[in-house]
């Protein structure tokens, strides 16, 4: 829901939109997995419409590298849908007051990867605001060991709740490249994740982030 709201700051008047999300509570949970079986984070891989028209509204500025010619003959500046996708935590909405943060996250990871891992077993890793400019949410990002024995399906998120997801690995070794490849559309919370997994978790596993 689009929510406009007026204001004064230091005597100067302001306005600004921002969004409430699924009428919820803003609070949102991510999950960074990691795999100890093959030693690679599990990521999910979607389209974002945000993404895509932000690409698009840049790309008009710039002259098409190639275009295509519409039945009505004009030409066609849409870019591909890859333009869109970017690389993310496994994560979702905190729309079930009665479930506790852990059994949401529990559910997201099931949902989007295909891991079935006890609540018990996630790890807090700390709580931060998202959006701050537009929906000012409240996420808490969690830490979940798996293996392959914990892999009950294959994962790809509710088709029936308009979810598209796809599930990539990322070797432990490649981590750090990947966080700051810039060529790699990704979220903050994966760069944010993987220091921390190089910084608390890797002298565990006596394997280079690549840093």
């Amino acid at each position: 829901m689009l929510v406009r709201v007026d204001f004064l700051n230091m005597g100067v008047s302001g306005r600004w939109l921002f969004f409430f999300l699924h009428r919820s509570p803003t609070h949102l949970v991510s999950v960074l997995i990691f795999n100890t079986t093959s030693h690679c984070f599990v990521l999910v891989k979607q389209f974002r419409p945000a993404v895509y028209m932000c690409e698009w509204e840049k790309a008009k500025t710039q002259p098409p590298k190639s275009a295509e010619k519409t039945e009505e003959g004009s030409t066609s500046q849409w870019l591909p849908a890859s333009a869109g996708v970017t690389y993310e935590l496994c994560a979702g909405l905190v729309d079930k007051p009665n479930l506790s943060l852990e059994e949401i996250a529990r559910q997201e990871v099931l949902e989007e990867c295909g891991y079935d891992v006890p609540a018990s077993k996630l790890k807090k890793i700390t709580s931060y605001r998202s959006g701050v400019g537009v929906t000012g949410a409240k996420q808490t990002m969690f830490y979940a060991e798996v293996s392959d024995d914990n892999c009950v399906s294959p994962g790809g998120g509710e088709p029936k709740e308009g979810e598209l997801i796809e599930v990539v690995k990322v070797p432990l070794h490649e981590a750090m490249t990947f966080a700051y490849d810039e060529r790699i559309p990704k979220t903050m919370g994966v760069i944010f994740s993987f220091i921390w997994f190089h910084n608390n978790m890797s002298p565990k596993y006596k394997i280079s982030t690549n840093v």
